[in-house]
């Protein structure tokens, strides 16, 4: 029994997620203060989700027939050196908005593997230290949520003293740190055996087949589309337009996003030292109702920033809660042969809709204004938390698993 790879992947998720919510600060502040456009800022971060979409939809199979560790480690340093190509043609030949969008779109596309093949990675891990899969998950979680807290308020500190193109070297280190703490300390028997190749579109379709037939995994897609498209457009275009026209300050967005992942940190601790003794159902209702409309409500009314940001710390202890609730679900729901091409599936349905939601969050914010589009989108994301308490497809988060289900009536049949 081993807790190294856990720690492991625990690191590199705080530190790579430190380095990507300063890059997702950098970019739209560098976009916004270049064109003052919401449109071409929600144009920028939408590319890069677009790409994230098309890897986690395409990349399963390629996960699974290469191998998770691998898969991460390489998407890791491909990620890399998309990263630091912006600073270089910024620096010499000049970066136009096209060549942004195209960069930005590659950046998702490498980043997508890394992240399926880290889910994937953590069933393992969790396995070999003997530990239950939610505390795993939130420990992850709480490494995630940490690393925003540090990333969000760095960036800020950064832009303000040398403005956003340099905070991407930092992303590019957090990403080569990450990617060597993965090779080096989680074995490649943490991830499951290597697929053979039965031919990457029959692999694909396998994948689409096994979503399909799981009602649980569709509906929990459905929702996770809506709401986070929502938060991609308020992290990527509401955000920086907020502290652009609201607060006047880099360095208070930094602390908004601060304010939401210590929240989180808490909130994920709280669900994996508590969370296994309720009803999946009714905390992911309680997680969604405190997470959800209340950040856009609180924004939408322009308190003093003692305010905002007490109320964003509320908000995150219900976002802290989310993965800890919903990961184990899938991991009890899929096998272990096809995880890679099923989390890519999943992660790419998931992901579907954020570009809509960024662009969606640019148009409204320069026709409608900032106080209705955070209205709108906090409408929409009160309608969302509901669907575990209208549609009875949500009592399957605490029925048991299929793959359980399947190894107990295995046990009886034998035993008859």
């Amino acid at each position: 029994m081993s807790k190294v790879p856990l720690g492991a992947l625990v690191a590199a998720s705080g530190i790579s997620s430190a380095g990507v919510m300063m890059t997702l600060i950098a970019i739209p502040w560098f976009v916004l203060q270049s064109t003052g456009s919401g449109t071409k800022t929600g144009l920028v971060t939408a590319a890069e989700v677009l790409g994230l979409t098309v890897a986690a939809l395409l990349g399963g199979p390629i996960v699974d027939r290469v191998g998770t560790r691998r898969a991460s480690v390489g998407a890791d340093l491909l990620t890399t050196g998309t990263v630091l190509l912006i600073p270089l043609a910024v620096g010499t030949t000049g970066l136009g908005l096209p060549g942004l969008v195209v960069l930005s779109f590659v950046m998702g596309v490498s980043r997508g593997p890394a992240d399926t093949a880290k889910q994937v990675l953590l069933a393992g891990a969790v396995e070999l230290g003997k530990i239950r899969p939610s505390r795993g998950a939130s420990a992850v979680e709480a490494a995630m949520r940490t690393g925003r807290m540090v990333g969000g308020p760095a960036a800020g500190a950064l832009i303000a003293v040398s403005g956003p193109i340099p905070v991407l070297f930092v992303d590019a280190g957090a990403l080569l740190l990450s990617a060597a703490l993965i090779f080096a300390l989680i074995p490649a028997a943490a991830g499951p055996p290597r697929a053979t190749s039965d031919g990457y579109l029959k692999e694909l379709r396998e994948g689409l087949a096994y979503v399909k037939r799981d009602r649980v995994l569709r509906a929990l897609v459905g929702m996770l589309m809506l709401t986070n498209s929502l938060d991609f457009g308020l992290l990527g275009v509401l955000y920086p337009a907020y502290g652009d026209q609201v607060l006047h300050s880099t360095a208070l967005i930094g602390a908004m996003i601060t304010a939401v992942a210590t929240g989180g940190l808490l909130g994920s601790a709280l669900y994996g030292w508590v969370g296994h003794r309720f009803s999946r159902r009714s905390a992911l209702l309680v997680a969604v109702g405190v997470e959800g409309a209340p950040r856009f409500a609180l924004l939408a009314l322009e308190p003093t920033p003692a305010v905002l940001l007490a109320g964003l710390v509320v908000a995150g202890l219900g976002a802290g809660a989310l993965n800890p609730i919903l990961l184990p679900v899938v991991y009890e729901r899929v096998p272990e042969a096809v995880r890679g091409r099923v989390f890519s599936l999943l992660v790419g349905g998931v992901l579907a809709a954020m570009p809509l939601g960024s662009m969606t969050a640019g148009v409204l914010l320069d026709g409608a204004g900032l106080v209705t589009t955070l209205a709108m989108f906090g409408g929409l994301y009160l309608i969302a938390g509901t669907f575990p308490a209208i549609f009875r497809v949500w009592r399957g988060l605490d029925d048991p698993a299929p793959i359980e289900r399947d190894r107990l009536v295995s046990q009886e049949a034998r035993t008859d």
